[in-house]
């Protein structure tokens, strides 16, 4: 029996999934502290995530479109349906012990299976109806904000302010829109060259192309989106906790320290080379007074936060300004 899936599209998928994996470990990992990257703030991390989530939702779109291709296949849609929106309703559940407040109110999994039912009536529907209606969804947020939509009952419209944060969180404004464009797109293509999207004939299910490998190992990865999307976050979550937990994971402490130190200063003075300097030099001097490791396992101590506090004001008094970039004049 060969594979009724297409190749291409498994291994875009999979291409996602190791992107989304990559990621969540570097997720973990600041979580925890142990890098320094900024992966929950960071302009250029935000955009990361953005665009695998985009990634999801366009495919999610093409998916619809091939799998309706001849007329809605309703058993199937719902089946996938149910499975999509009672995993969502796991990864909320999962989140709310894990992150409490913060937990995924509606993440990517609860925007593709509402996506899904948002696209049914433009399944059978002229494809440009499909990419205007990604056009008008996908700007929304522009044009049709309001404090009406603000806090919890409505976050999911994406056109108001939630009363929390979230630590996923893929309103149905802006991005519906892509899973509409995957769709309209797709099933445009599909009229210009019907068998551009073609199954592959002649290869079996499981088994990777000889002429690439690689992609056959994402097409692979591919086939199993979902509970791979279910199981590898709270997998690499504990691991990285389970180091942490064991001391088996560097100590970084001082660097954090100095790092956090440094930003507040510079975001109060404004001069990053001399707070890196002065937050350097409170580290020193908490070591060098022997209440540093005492801080570390009581940082809220009121006692041993006055020590560092006149540790800082004093390195701060001493440690010289950077000079003012001058510009060359000829």
């Amino acid at each position: 029996m060969t594979s009724r899936r297409i190749g291409v599209l498994d291994a875009a998928r999979g291409a996602a999934l190791v992107a989304m994996v990559i990621y969540h470990l570097s997720w973990d990992l600041s979580w925890f502290g142990h890098v320094d990257w900024a992966v929950s703030s960071d302009p250029d991390w935000k955009a990361f995530a953005a665009s695998i989530a985009g990634s999801f939702l366009f495919l999610s779109g093409i998916g619809l479109a091939l799998a309706h291709r001849n007329g809605i296949r309703w058993r199937a849609f719902w089946i996938r349906e149910a499975k999509v929106a009672l995993a969502a309703c796991a990864v909320s559940l999962a989140t709310w012990f894990a992150f409490g407040d913060s937990f995924v109110r509606f993440g990517i999994l609860h925007s593709i299976a509402a996506s899904s039912l948002i696209a049914l009536p433009f399944l059978p529907a002229p494809a440009f109806l499909s990419i205007a209606a990604a056009a008008v969804i996908g700007t929304a947020p522009l044009w049709a904000s309001s404090t009406a939509f603000d806090g919890q009952l409505l976050l999911w419209t994406g056109l108001g302010q939630p009363d929390y944060g979230s630590v996923d969180y893929v309103p149905i404004a802006p991005w519906t829109g892509l899973v509409l464009l995957g769709l309209g797109l797709s099933r445009l293509a599909l009229q210009l060259k019907p068998g551009l999207f073609e199954a592959r004939s002649s290869v079996a299910a499981g088994e990777a192309p000889k002429q690439n490998r690689a992609i056959g190992a994402l097409a692979t990865f591919g086939r199993y989106s979902l509970p791979v999307y279910l199981i590898h976050q709270p997998l690499l979550y504990g691991l990285v906790w389970s180091f942490t937990a064991l001391g088996i994971a560097p100590d970084r402490s001082e660097a954090l320290f100095v790092r956090d130190c440094s930003r507040a200063c510079a975001a109060t003075f404004g001069d990053q080379t001399a707070c890196n300097s002065s937050c350097s030099c409170t580290l020193d001097a908490a070591k060098s007074a022997g209440f540093w490791k005492d801080l570390v396992d009581s940082p809220n101590d009121s006692g041993l936060r006055a020590q560092l506090n006149d540790a800082y004001a004093i390195c701060l008094r001493d440690t010289p300004s950077t000079p003012p970039a001058t510009g060359s004049g000829n």
